[in-house]
């Protein structure tokens, strides 16, 4: 999702339109003939940050983000009110949001911006699924590969998104620490699944917090010790990767900058902006912690989320995490309506937060972050 105002950035309708028409060019007789593609955006380098939510456990996408579809494909029906430009079908789901705006008791999210998702349909963009395995000879529906594909791209694939992040995005880190600036790396919010690599990707793992806070984290451990004894340190582990055989001697740097991260990191950590349930009304970057809590509330996937928007500040370029448990097969005409109150809750809670938080680049970080679902 993102801020589409102004004629430079990408119009959600033309996008729309253009996956039309490729879906009727598709309809033709065509050879397919497998080659790179690559996306032309006039939003290019504008994005600064990526908020990737997992919907766990088998969400069809049909009954909430693609609606206006038949009856045994979305019992729930179409929502009856749609912002306008919106081109997808937007299901009655989308529409919930009884227990977090209505009434009196939640003045204040409607205060803060908060909406119904249905509202903001305009500023979502539904892509269709593509096939991961064109040339495979039967389909594949298993949760386990299924998993295993999203969080690396391939079944038994070795290096996860988020590591591949962190890896195309260290010059730009290194830069940073040549002047004397430290900026935080993706982060996983609950799933080591998001966090394998090997080899020259080993350095570039994303870290995985269990948890919604940095309590636990907020240490130095070189700061413990003589000036002579970190030096003494740095020296065997110099010596030690200088004698290894250089195909071996990613390990140790790995090991090392690990180590040095661990206590750069720790002091950033201790940090009481990152500390989002002790309700100050500080304002950073346009927001409060008391405020972000108001939108998100104080569990799951929504104060991971708040953790998520705060280490934005600290140069963080992306969270992953996972909201809910959607694998409810039969019990899905009485489970899905209630489970989607929480994840319209995020989305709505995202959208707020983010039009509301002052971008050290200029503008908002509505306008510089991709939310996708």
């Amino acid at each position: 999702m993102s801020d589409d105002s102004t004629s430079k950035k990408l119009g959600r309708r033309r996008v729309l339109k253009g996956l039309g028409a490729a879906s009727a060019a598709l309809a033709f007789p065509h050879v397919w003939i497998p080659r790179p593609a690559f996306a032309q955006s006039t939003a290019n380098g504008t994005v600064r940050h990526l908020v990737y939510i997992r919907l766990s456990g088998g969400f069809r996408f049909s009954c909430a983000f693609n609606g206006d579809v038949a009856d045994q494909f979305n019992p729930f029906g179409p929502a009856g009110q749609r912002a306008n430009g919106t081109e997808w079908g937007v299901s009655s789901l989308l529409e919930r949001s009884d227990t977090w705006l209505a009434g009196d008791a939640n003045e204040a999210r409607r205060t803060l911006g908060m909406r119904p998702v249905n509202q903001l349909s305009n500023e979502m963009c539904v892509l269709p699924s593509v096939d991961h395995e064109p040339f495979s000879n039967r389909a594949d529906g298993n949760h386990g590969t299924g998993l295993e594909r999203f969080l690396t791209g391939y079944v038994g694939g070795s290096t996860s998104f988020l590591t591949y992040l962190n890896w195309g995005l260290r010059q730009r880190v290194a830069e940073a620490q040549a002047q004397g600036r430290t900026l935080l790396p993706a982060f996983s919010l609950g799933d080591a699944g998001m966090a394998l690599g090997a080899g020259e990707y080993a350095a570039f793992r994303a870290p995985v917090l269990e948890g919604d806070s940095f309590d636990r984290f907020g240490f130095d451990p070189s700061a413990t010790l003589p000036e002579w004894a970190s030096t003494l340190a740095a020296n065997v582990d110099q010596r030690m990767q200088e004698r290894l055989h250089k195909l071996h001697r990613e390990q140790v740097q790995a090991y090392r900058g690990t180590r040095e991260a661990t206590a750069t990191y720790g002091r950033i950590f201790n940090d009481a902006l990152l500390k989002v349930g002790n309700r100050s009304n500080e304002q950073v970057d346009g927001i409060s912690n008391q405020e972000l809590e108001t939108l998100f509330g104080t569990g799951g996937a929504g104060r991971r989320a708040a953790l998520g928007l705060r280490l934005f500040h600290f140069g963080c370029p992306a969270v992953f995490l996972n909201e809910g448990g959607y694998d409810m097969h039969s019990d899905e005409d009485d489970s899905l309506p209630l489970a989607m109150e929480n994840l319209n809750r995020v989305v709505s809670g995202l959208e707020a937060a983010l039009k509301r938080m002052t971008h050290p680049e200029g503008g908002t970080y509505w306008e510089r972050t991709l939310v996708v679902l």
